[in-house]
Order: C-alpha cells, then sequence, then structure tokens
C-alpha cells in the first residue's frame, strides 16, 4: 500500500462474514422443506414469503403471535445445548394462537448474533424445524442477523412470528363460560420458557450441576426439555367437539394464577384443586433448594400444567378422552365458580 492510500476493507474486516450467512441458508433449506404444508407459495430465499389462507375456511380470521424464548437461552449458551430452544421458540407461539381455536399456517424466526457460527444456527434452526413438524406449520421465511459488537460471542437472540388461522364462527373468545364448567389441564413437559431467571437464581444457589441426577435423568436435560406443543391433540379436541371446549388457557408467564383469568369474564372464577395433580420433580426441587412459597411457584411457574381448557361438565369425560387418545396426560383440575366480591379470579384449594 502506498502512503496515503486508504486500505481496501471488507464486510469481513467488519465482522461479518457474508459466506457463512450463505453456507447457512444451504442449510436451512431442507430443514424448512420438511415443514412444507399446502398454502406454502413460496418460502425461504424470497424477499418475501407468500401463503394462501386454506379455501375451506369460508370467513377466515388470522390469529397471530409472536415470542422468545427468555433467559432460558443464557442456559443454552453456558450449557452449549442449542438443538431443542428453537422447539421453545415455535411452542410459545403457536400454543398462544392455539387458544382461539387458529390452526397455525406458518412460522418465522429471527436470529441475531455477534458472529455467526453456522453449525450453532443450524441447530437452532433445526430444532424450529422439528416445532413447525409438531405444530404442522410451514417454517416460510426469517432473518438471520450478523450484528458485529451487539453481542458476546457465543450467544445470539431469537424471537418468532406465528399465524394462524380459524373459521369466524369457531373463534374461541371465553364468552360462553358460565358457572359449574370444567376446568380441565393438560400436562406441561417441564418449565416450558417460562420463570428461567428465578430457575437460574435457584440453580446458582443450589450450586447444581447439569450432569447431576433428576429422578434418574440429567439435571440439564429436565431443566431444557422443550416446551410442549398442544396444536394436534387440541385441534382434534375441537373437531370433535366443537363449542363444548368454551376456552383455552396457555400457562405461561404468569402461572397457572395469572394465565386463566385471561378467558374469564367479570364475576368469574377459577377454582383448582391443589390435590388434582402431583407437581413433577423438578418444581418440587426448585421450591425445596429455593425456598419459594406455594403461592410464588403458582405465579411463576406452570406447576406442570401446561394448558387449560374450560370444558361443558357434561362433556368433560369425552372430551378428556380424545385429547388422551392424542397423547395428552389430562386432569380434571377443578370448575369455575363465583367470584368473590374483591376477589381473585383464580384460587387454589
Amino acid at each position: 500500500m502506498t502512503q496515503g492510500t486508504s486500505p481496501s476493507l471488507t464486510y469481513r474486516d467488519a465482522g461479518v462474514d457474508i459466506d457463512a450467512g450463505d453456507a447457512l441458508v444451504d442449510r436451512i433449506k431442507p430443514l424448512a422443506a420438511r415443514t412444507l404444508r399446502p398454502g406454502v407459495m413460496a418460502g425461504i430465499g424470497g424477499f418475501g414469503a407468500l401463503f394462501q389462507v386454506p379455501p375451506h375456511l369460508k370467513e377466515p380470521i388470522l390469529v397471530s403471535g409472536t415470542d422468545g424464548v427468555g433467559t432460558k437461552l443464557r442456559l443454552a449458551f453456558e450449557w452449549q445445548r442449542h438443538d431443542t430452544v428453537g422447539i421453545d421458540l415455535v411452542a410459545m407461539s403457536v400454543n398462544d394462537i392455539l387458544v382461539q381455536g387458529a390452526e397455525p399456517l406458518y412460522f418465522l424466526d429471527y436470529f441475531a448474533c455477534g458472529k455467526l457460527s453456522v453449525d450453532t444456527a443450524a441447530q437452532v434452526v433445526g430444532g424450529i424445524a422439528q416445532g413447525c413438524e409438531q405444530a404442522g406449520c410451514a417454517l416460510i421465511g426469517g432473518e438471520t442477523a450478523e450484528m458485529p459488537g451487539m453481542y458476546p460471542d457465543g450467544e445470539y437472540d431469537l424471537a418468532g412470528f406465528a399465524v394462524g388461522a380459524v373459521e369466524k364462527s369457531k373463534l374461541i373468545d371465553g364468552a360462553g363460560i358460565q358457572m359449574g364448567d370444567t376446568l380441565l389441564g393438560l400436562a406441561s413437559s417441564g418449565a416450558h420458557s417460562n420463570g428461567y431467571s428465578l430457575v437460574r437464581k435457584i440453580l446458582q444457589h443450589a450450586h447444581a450441576r447439569p450432569d447431576q441426577d433428576m429422578g434418574g435423568r440429567p439435571l440439564g436435560d429436565v431443566v431444557m426439555q422443550p416446551t410442549r406443543i398442544y396444536v394436534k391433540s387440541v385441534l382434534a379436541a375441537l373437531a370433535a367437539h366443537g363449542t363444548a371446549i368454551k376456552g383455552l388457557a396457555h400457562i405461561t408467564g404468569g402461572g397457572l394464577l395469572e394465565n386463566i383469568p385471561r378467558i374469564l369474564r367479570d364475576g368469574l372464577c377459577a377454582q383448582v384443586h391443589r390435590d388434582a395433580w402431583q407437581w413433577p420433580a423438578l418444581f418440587q426441587w426448585l421450591q425445596a433448594q429455593g425456598g419459594v412459597s406455594d403461592h410464588e411457584m403458582a405465579r411463576v411457574f406452570n406447576c406442570g400444567i401446561g394448558m387449560v381448557l374450560v370444558v361443558d361438565t357434561a362433556q368433560a369425560g369425552a372430551i378428556a378422552a380424545t385429547l388422551q387418545a392424542g397423547g395428552e396426560t389430562v386432569y380434571t383440575l377443578g370448575q369455575v365458580v363465583p367470584q368473590q366480591a374483591g376477589g381473585p379470579k383464580t384460587i387454589v384449594v
């Protein structure tokens, strides 16, 4: 370089590897292809992904949801477990739109990092593809952003966006819920993707190791167990029992205490029987190690219940049987009762 001549800089010099991005797209395309479903018109690689609303819907209502994985990602970094957080990402959005009766149609993801590791990103997107397959929706697009200086080495952020559709006449909004209806709970697979700031605090306090035993499994496997996706079993129950399923609540941040009230009108209260199910070992361990009160547990964690259905009591048994046939573990949690003046909308007895 002669004196006074500016250096010939490249995007790679600035920290962005275009070739790595291209390699990741090549790795993603076959993963996305596994998730294709009717309606996909254009997917990975275009500027915009195209999807045709299912033609059998006469008055389709589009339902959308977006979410992340929260600080569960911190454990993914520390324990080098990148293959299942993508399932969590899909689950959090598709379970949310499911509660209004929507069938998930397609999913888009956002992956951001400081320096792109193709292997790590491919593991994450592989999990996203698995989640989409479990939900029956197509992975049709997304964004991979390499932003030097924004994230420490080895770390990344995730966000996801799901779109579903439901016939207007079959939209579930909880309006038909009345006193005497039955609460059915579907077992969770673990802590799902909520409360992990407290989980991590307890793990630190207990000096816990991911390889230590938790009921015959490594603690790391139990803690990182991906969020259960309820789409196929619940859609089958909705198809079989229709309006007998009056409301659905995804038990996410806020636990049982704060999520069930989101579908109850004024004057109604969800009465949950504490002895209706046994807390899984993970939640018992978290409570014991952290000295966490029952109330705090119930408003932070799902405590073993990932989805609640409010159903017509006369058909509760039949609905439970359909859900069990779809692979769910079902508990009769309690019933809808009158709300006491000024009282909470969920009570545990």
